[in-house]
């Protein structure tokens, strides 16, 4: 079993940066999936950002590209999202995920974050 736990969702003008932190416990492993997705209100949950705790295969949204960066602290067991240039599109609830396979679409997560809220004002 894994256990992610989110914070340092809030509210942002358009333009600001907000970073994200997912606590890693359990059953983590450096050949495991460490990333990111979001739901927007009435919207799909979708794929933000991924890479590996080794720090390897990562991969962005086309849509958070060269705004987002992935990144990770090993000794805490923690990733990170920083977040800058934020949009009011971005607005969702963000959930960090990880898995043994690599995770770009929802089915092949095996656990999931609880989720925090992230609101970009215009």
């Amino acid at each position: 079993q894994v256990q992610l736990v989110e914070s340092g969702g809030g509210l942002v003008q358009a333009g600001g940066s907000l970073r994200l932190s997912c606590a890693a416990s359990g059953r983590t492993s450096s050949s495991y999936y460490m990333g990111w997705f979001r739901q927007a209100p009435g919207k799909e949950r979708e794929f933000v950002a991924r890479f590996t705790w080794s720090g390897g295969m990562t991969y962005y949204a086309e849509s958070v590209k060269g705004r987002f960066t992935i990144s990770r602290d090993n000794a805490k067991n923690t990733v990170y999202l920083q977040m800058n240039s934020l949009k009011p599109e971005d607005t969702a609830v963000y959930y960090c995920a990880t898995s043994r396979k690599i995770i770009t679409i929802i089915r092949d997560v095996e656990y999931w974050g609880q989720g925090t809220q992230v609101t970009v004002s215009s």
